[in-house]
């Protein structure tokens, strides 16, 4: 029979609690940030990682900023994205229902691939998943095309260790244009490149099925997102090639970039801060309907170990319903929770009180 167990983390001393719970004032530049800490020890021999806990000796380099340089390839590809995905739009009244229903298919297959694989496994490891659920993971994350697991994770800790600062690969303090898409059409700064650098990815590198698809990422791009979801309502329903590219192909491809992209923007500038208040992620409802539960990010960047990225289980959290049920298929294990006692704690020091209304 199998069991599904979480580890909590909290202030008590219990066959579940990892570490101990400190308080520490920190500064970074002008702004003061007051952190809960699980012990750094402690939580790396659980998860075999640190670096997506803030980094608060980081300075930002004084003197002037280096030159915006642009990558005009992205550019064009991305302004030819948008521009097929609005053409998909407008053929959507003349598209068969199975050829909908398939688009929404490859839509959450590729959004499962980014927040339950390359964000909540690889990136945090909050939990842990078996060899088949590692691959259709790897496959959904190919759907998507948002670079490969490895290149994602990188960036994601980075993101997390440096959040809003240069070292940030979509630092939010640049504008919202910058954090959705612009970080993507222009050069990354220089501190982003050599943190990266610096980071422990070897638990990554240990991962067969992430390192081969590293290696055969192109083309498995080129069969997953694009080939077999255009290539289905063609040839089992006898759909216009012409729809079947820009509907389950085009148009949902677009559609999946811009949810994960609201998460860097929509989700680091609007929204409640019920957990830090000195932290720019915000709690979003609306992107955690579009991105499947990535959007309670203040709660999130307070406490990125947390598998569910959220206190409030399946609410508006897709990602969460399915991890839970791979537990239960004895797919997936060893979910990391934060104790209650540990969230309310936080609410009541650095919150920005909106819980008591909430």
């Amino acid at each position: 029979v199998h069991v599904c167990l979480y580890k909590e983390f909290s202030s008590t001393s219990s066959t579940t609690t990892v570490g101990t719970v400190t308080s520490r004032v920190t500064r970074n530049g002008d702004a003061i940030m007051e952190k809960d800490l699980i012990d750094h020890e402690d939580l790396a021999g659980d998860r075999g990682m640190v670096d997506d806990i803030f980094d608060e000796t980081y300075r930002e380099k004084e003197g002037p900023r280096p030159p915006v340089r642009y990558v005009w390839r992205n550019i064009i590809l991305m302004s030819l994205l948008h521009v097929g995905a609005i053409f998909g739009l407008t053929l959507i009244p003349s598209a068969k229902f199975q050829t909908l229903a398939w688009a929404v298919l490859c839509f959450v297959v590729s959004a499962l691939g980014i927040t339950a694989g390359s964000h909540r496994l690889w990136s945090h490891r909050s939990y842990k998943a078996t060899l088949p659920l590692r691959i259709f993971l790897t496959i959904g994350n190919s759907v998507a095309f948002q670079n490969d697991i490895y290149e994602w994770v990188r960036d994601h800790r980075v993101h997390h260790k440096f959040s809003e600062t240069d070292a940030d690969p979509h630092n939010a303090k640049r504008g919202f244009f910058f954090s959705h898409i612009g970080w993507l059409l222009v050069r990354k700064h220089p501190d982003v490149i050599e943190k990266g650098q610096k980071l422990d990815l070897s638990d990554i590198k240990a991962d067969k099925v992430v390192m081969f698809q590293r290696r055969y990422y192109k083309p498995s791009v080129v069969v997953l997102c694009f080939t077999l979801p255009t290539l289905v309502p063609w040839y089992f329903w006898d759909e216009s090639i012409i729809i079947s590219f820009f509907i389950p192909a085009i148009l949902r491809y677009a559609i999946g970039l811009n949810a994960t992209w609201l998460v860097n923007s929509a989700a680091h500038m609007f929204g409640n801060r019920p957990y830090d208040r000195n932290i720019n992620p915000r709690e979003n409802p609306l992107v955690s309907l579009g991105a499947l539960g990535e959007g309670f990010h203040n709660y999130h960047h307070t406490f990125p170990y947390d598998y569910s990225t959220s206190e409030f289980g399946w609410r508006f959290n897709l990602t969460t319903a399915f991890i839970d049920l791979m537990c239960l298929l004895g797919l997936a294990s060893d979910r990391k929770r934060v104790s209650k006692e540990v969230i309310l704690a936080r609410k009541l020091r650095t919150g920005d009180g909106s819980h008591k209304s909430g």
